[in-house]
């Protein structure tokens, strides 16, 4: 009987004080679960702290783990999207090399597939070494994309899931620069089922994802699932319009049926300032939908790899563009 492969998507970016911890317990994973096939494919996210030379002579010791090697850092999402693109399992898992979401979970993900989940995701049933800020915010966000989208994308959710191959040729074929992976793979409707886990502790290194990043990820989130930014500018610009509207009849039968009158440079201030910061407001919505329009238009590739290891591109089955490979005696400096 040929043995199910798993395929194991990991990011990387600047992980190499965690990394010999990672390959410790991939390798534990693979010695206590013989029955599956392993394949670990990490995407270095254009790294600079000498993990890509880890991740090249762990891939000389075992031919199972490959490497994707970014010309420059492209982003968290679409070090994921590019790990998706090179999978070749049967079912394919999502996992950060942080070590905060437990790898050897992945293996109960399994089980819950083979009963016929298509995607089984981990719900974090508590968050540790997380701030009481953080823990915060991440539901608040949550909860506002519940409201804002008509995707049903599950609440205390990262992208640490594991899904089958019928899921990944769906997303493979979506392309678009500004990703929010989980909510795309929420979109492809699959059937699906949470597994629940407590979160652990970075057991070394920083974070890669400070608030910078993390207010980023949380408007493209909105943005490429949600219209209703524009609605509500429309909302505004309705209400502004009534609000004049209304200061007008004020005025007038202020002005025509009593002895009150409304002093003008003030109210053409306040106004003035008003339907000026409305008007600013709602450009600003509408300029970054289109903003993301005309990078969509450019057709750019989502990544460059300069080079791989253990991955055979001329055999590979991956049929998606666009790419860009650059062999490894022509690497971008």
């Amino acid at each position: 009987m040929t043995k199910k492969k798993i395929s194991v998507v990991i990011p990387v970016f600047n992980e190499r004080e965690i990394l010999p911890l990672l390959f410790e317990r991939l390798e534990g994973i693979e010695t206590r679960h013989p029955e599956y096939r392993w394949e670990f494919i990490f995407a270095n996210d254009g790294s600079s702290d000498g993990s890509d030379e880890l991740l090249r002579r762990q891939g000389a010791l075992k031919p199972n783990y490959c490497a994707i090697h970014f010309s420059k850092n492209f982003g968290h999402q679409i070090a994921v999207t590019a790990g998706m693109d090179y999978a070749d399992g049967d079912a394919v898992a999502l996992i950060d090399a942080d070590l905060q979401d437990p790898p050897e979970i992945i293996v109960e993900m399994i089980k819950l597939w083979e009963k016929g989940y298509a995607i089984v995701y981990g719900k974090r049933r508590s968050r540790a070494g997380e701030t009481f800020l953080k823990k915060k915010t991440a539901a608040l966000f949550y909860r506002i994309l519940s409201i804002m989208t008509d995707t049903d994308i599950p609440v205390d959710t990262g992208d640490f899931r594991l899904m089958d191959r019928k899921v990944i040729e769906v997303v493979r074929q979506m392309r678009e620069s500004h990703r929010f992976v989980r909510g795309i793979v929420a979109w492809t409707g699959f059937s699906s089922i949470a597994y629940e886990y407590d979160r652990h502790c970075r057991p070394a290194g920083e974070t890669k994802y400070p608030l910078k990043k993390m207010l980023k990820f949380a408007v493209d989130a909105v943005l490429s699932f949600s219209n209703l930014p524009l609605r509500i500018a429309s909302y505004i610009g309705w209400l502004a319009t009534l609000l004049g509207v209304l200061g007008i009849l004020t005025v007038l039968y202020l002005r025509l049926f009593t002895v009150w009158t409304v002093p003008g440079i003030s109210a053409v201030l306040v106004s003035v300032i008003f339907i000026g910061g409305v008007q600013l407001t709602i450009l600003g919505i509408v300029g970054e939908y289109i903003g993301r329009m005309f990078t969509e238009m450019k057709g750019r590739p989502l990544y460059v790899v300069k080079g791989t290891d253990n991955i055979d591109l001329a055999g590979h089955s991956k049929k998606v563009e666009p790419h860009v490979f650059v062999p490894r005696e022509r690497q971008l400096s």
